[in-house]
């Protein structure tokens, strides 16, 4: 939330049990753009931001972005809209 967004957005997201997670993001072409989560989460509900900056920190360009949460038992990914 929110989607299209600009600057920041939010995600969020719910796990069953304790597990590691890794949530990522991608460029339409399938690039990896950012890693903001890989760590050990305990049950419950999460929130991650996102302020539309790639790995060395640098603003990414308006289009279409995909986030990808995996956990040992599922991978669930999104689409999102950054307009500048």
């Amino acid at each position: 939330y929110p989607n299209p967004f600009n600057p920041t957005t939010q995600i969020k997201f719910s796990i069953n049990s304790s597990d590691y997670v890794e949530l990522v993001i991608y460029d339409i072409l399938g690039q990896q753009v950012a890693t903001l989560l890989s760590k050990h989460l305990h049950e419950g509900n999460h929130e991650i931001n996102w302020d539309g900056t790639d790995m060395n920190g640098n603003m990414v360009t308006s289009g279409i972005y995909i986030y990808q949460l995996r956990t040992s038992y599922e991978i669930k990914s999104r689409r999102m809209t950054l307009l500048r």
